[in-house]
């Protein structure tokens, strides 16, 4: 079957950094399906041939490899259509040169909403008006890129817009965070093994930490940063799903409809906070300088950093807490996932050690910036006495894997054009993780809460945070990338 896709916000950075260079490199190694067409549409004036161009430039940078040769073929399945997403002229002229790509061949249709989120309802909406939704010539399906609503209410109402056209199996979220080799190999590590999951459980795990660190202070993006802060810009989304991924039970079969009904369990499980125990469940930060970042309000309270503490009630779960963190301008760029182990029930080697005083066994999957996975266990040091010491046996995809490892998105796009939604949001997933936030969100933006607590750009967050964790006879694994 031919493959078309069509890609609104095409003059966009999204567009030229990730998309066009990830179906670029899935054309060069042999993985795009049949024929397929890459239609771009956005309101700059552009000839096919001068879109073509300035793809060329930005796929060379961002394409990790770029092949003229390869690139004068891909170039061929290239096309631009100008229009605005407001005018029911323009859209009925994008359906008119899809039709006449297409040359009425049954075609497979993907339309990408990689714009500004104000625009997803009205591009749903003419999609709808010209029937393209309709199935009778060829599967048609749509992603859309986070973020999706700003709360439940907001994602509650664009889910509805969104299927008035479309069939929720027709829908496609997008969260590239899952499109990662070590983000999926979380599900291999478990459910392929048999020496993990005997122990993926209350009785052997104490706690889990999951970190998304980020290098770079929040810079031009303020003005969008002052609207979300950092609970709508990571926690709603990447640290959810990785959480998700970290405490579902293994699937009955791995299809798109037996994973995400797991990952919704998980979510569904998440013991709900009422407004006196969100004070005491999380933490929150603000880098010094943010105040002085151009956009940002000289009186902000928006938070760069944040941490928050969720439970999960079930029988694998019940008692072991799950750490969420994130932040701006952090002691450097890494995403971890920590399985922290509990202590051995006899302290046999203490050499006067406080009992519990000893790093307690650990499992760090790391999704960025190298992808991997590391043991953390004790070892006797040589010599007289048992002195131990914590040592570690790690697998890193760059040393077993030779050659340039998939972006992100290049899977992701792949299995929409297959049809495979195994790893993409459900509409009720997405609820209720807006569910599980917005508390936090409400929490953290009253008037009734002390000021936000400051932190040196380069350090692993606010001093409360640090307090926080040891008040619950706990500690941050703060270091950064564990490999390289």
């Amino acid at each position: 079957m031919d493959h078309t896709i069509v890609i609104f916000g095409a003059s966009g950075d999204l567009t030229s950094r990730k998309l066009i260079p990830a179906l670029y490199n899935l054309m060069r190694s042999g993985s795009l399906p049949g024929l397929t067409r890459i239609i771009g549409y956005s309101r700059t004036p552009m000839s096919d041939d001068a879109w073509r161009a300035s793809l060329r430039e930005t796929t060379a940078k961002h394409a990790g490899g770029f092949d003229e040769a390869a690139w004068k073929t891909f170039a061929e399945t290239v096309h631009y259509q100008p229009g605005d997403i407001g005018s029911a002229e323009d859209f009925a002229g994008l359906k008119q040169r899809l039709d006449s790509l297409e040359g009425g061949v049954e075609s497979s249709r993907v339309y990408y909403l990689a714009t500004a989120p104000q625009f997803y309802p009205p591009v749903v909406a003419a999609l709808g008006s010209l029937g393209m939704a309709d199935e009778t010539a060829g599967p048609r399906r749509i992603v859309v890129e986070k973020p999706f609503g700003t709360d439940l209410a907001t994602a509650e109402a664009l889910n509805a817009q969104i299927h008035t056209v479309f069939r929720e199996s027709q829908v496609y979220r997008i969260d590239h965070y899952l499109g990662k080799e070590s983000v999926q190999n979380i599900l291999a590590l478990r459910f392929a093994n048999t020496i993990f999951e005997p122990v993926w459980n209350r009785r052997y795990i104490d706690h889990v930490q999951i970190t998304v660190a980020e290098e770079v202070p929040v810079g031009r993006r303020a003005a969008y940063y002052e609207t979300s802060g950092v609970l709508r810009d990571m926690f709603q989304n990447h640290l959810l799903q990785l959480l998700m991924v970290s405490a579902m039970e293994a699937p009955s079969r791995f299809n798109a409809r037996a994973v995400r009904n797991e990952k919704v369990k998980v979510l569904e499980a998440i013991r709900p906070l009422n407004p006196g125990d969100v004070a005491t469940a999380g933490v929150r930060g603000q880098y010094r300088g943010y105040l002085a970042e151009p956009g940002v309000a000289p009186q902000s309270r928006t938070a760069t950093f944040g941490a928050i503490r969720l439970e999960i009630d079930n029988w694998r779960w019940q008692g072991v807490p799950f750490y969420l963190r994130s932040g701006k301008a952090m002691s450097c760029r890494t995403t971890q996932i920590v399985i922290g182990f509990r202590q051995p029930p006899l302290e046999l080697f203490s050499n006067g050690m406080r009992p519990g005083n000893r790093e307690a066994n650990r499992l760090v999957i790391q999704i960025q910036p190298a992808e991997g996975i590391q043991l953390h266990f004790h070892t006797k040091v040589p010599g007289a006495g048992m002195r131990l010491r914590m040592t570690d046996l790690e697998f890193s995809y760059s040393r077993e894997f030779h050659g340039r490892l998939p972006e992100a998105y290049e899977p992701l796009l792949l299995d929409v054009m297959n049809g495979d939604a195994s790893l993409f949001a459900r509409s009720d997933e997405v609820e209720k993780s807006w569910e599980i936030i917005d508390p936090f969100v409400r929490a953290w933006s009253s008037a009734e809460m002390p000021p936000v607590d400051l932190y040196e750009p380069g350090d692993w967050g606010p001093r409360s945070s640090f307090d926080w964790m040891a008040s619950q006879g706990r500690s941050w694994f703060d270091a950064c990338p564990v490999l390289t």
